[in-house]
């Protein structure tokens, strides 16, 4: 089974779950957190609990702290990881599926936005590997990947667009290694705020957590954080203040294109994550920001589709390549950009 970093099989939403929350007792003395921490929790050694603080993992009123830190009372401790508290059981329910393409090895889906790939805290059920379940008794887990079977990759819930499911073991280690090596086409379209100088480029610069909000990624171009990550992009269509660009993923960091974007100073319309759900190109006229909230309302979502994906079929050799169109929120916004745009 490939033991390839989870990092590298796809955009994925970022969140952080609870794991521990202390209230500080008010008689508590003076205290090193990492110390403190140690003691309370099971199992937690001050090394692990030291590795957790300097990630960022152990928040103190709200804010990320330092091992060297002295707790007061009434200090209120969360302990946030990546992973969720362990849950078992992944529920079958029946939920229906877009197949774009299935045969007895794998199987290609069109994931509508708003759909939750994976269980996870807060969203047990209703996902789409709920439904995986649901339609195959047994399905392969990559290592370090439990609850998630079938899964080779993932695309955040709002995004919108193409997954490849694997249904056997050695399926899931020949995807994993296309992915790992960088040898998967992948397309996305995003309509971004304003409008690129250039007409195409590439985006290269490391991937990682941000310092000051643990739930996006920030770009690092001088490599001192994060993971490399390269996206080339071309710009399709020029509406004034938005356009719409095409993305091909070189790397597959989590949030990639959406921190690309950002860094490049273009971020995805209607991004909340990442500062696209506000104005950032156009006007002052209350027209302008009435027609722009419709927009929002009409697509509550960052506006980014997994249009195309492409690889080598692990068992017959042949080439797969399937193409979905925007979905309809995504169509829509994008016609009454360019309504907008032709009738000024």
């Amino acid at each position: 089974m490939s033991n390839i970093p989870e990092e590298d099989f796809e955009d994925d939403e970022v969140e952080l779950f609870e794991h521990y929350s202390l209230t500080v007792d008010k008689g508590q003395t003076l205290t090193r957190i990492d110390k403190f921490l140690s003691d309370k929790i099971a199992n937690a050694t001050r090394n692990k609990v030291q590795r957790a603080i300097d990630l960022g993992s152990v928040l103190v009123n709200g804010k990320p702290t330092k091992s060297n830190y002295k707790i007061k009372p009434q200090d209120e401790i969360k302990v946030m990881l990546e992973s969720p508290p362990k849950e078992t059981e992944v529920y079958s329910e029946n939920i229906a599926l877009d197949i774009v393409f299935e045969d007895q090895y794998l199987m290609i889906v069109n994931k509508p936005p708003g759909m939750v790939v994976h269980p996870a805290h807060g969203n047990w059920s209703g996902t789409l590997v709920n439904g995986l379940v649901y339609h195959f008794e047994n399905l392969p887990e990559m290592k370090g990947n439990v609850g998630r079977p079938g899964l080779v990759h993932r695309i955040d819930k709002d995004t919108s667009g193409l997954l490849v499911i694997a249904k056997t073991e050695e399926v899931m280690t020949h995807l994993a290694a296309q992915f790992f090596h960088h040898t998967i086409d992948r397309t996305y379209l995003a309509l971004v705020w304003g409008e690129p100088e250039l007409d195409e480029g590439t985006i290269t610069g490391h991937v990682g957590r941000s310092a000051k909000n643990r739930k996006i990624m920030d770009v690092y171009p001088d490599g001192s954080q994060g993971k490399h990550a390269v996206t080339h992009w071309k710009v399709l269509k020029r509406l004034r203040y938005v356009s719409l660009i095409q993305c091909n993923l070189e790397t597959g960091r989590t949030h990639q294109i959406r921190a690309h974007m950002k860094y490049l100073g273009h971020p995805l319309f209607n991004d909340a994550m990442y500062g696209g759900d506000k104005i950032r190109k156009g006007t002052q006229f209350s027209k302008y920001k009435t027609f722009v909230q419709n927009c929002f309302d009409l697509m509550p979502r960052q506006a980014l589709h997994a249009m195309s994906l492409g690889f080598i079929h692990p068992i017959t050799k042949e080439k797969v390549y399937y193409e979905v169109p925007l979905p309809s929120d995504f169509a829509a916004v994008l016609e009454k950009w360019e309504s907008y745009v032709n009738f000024e």
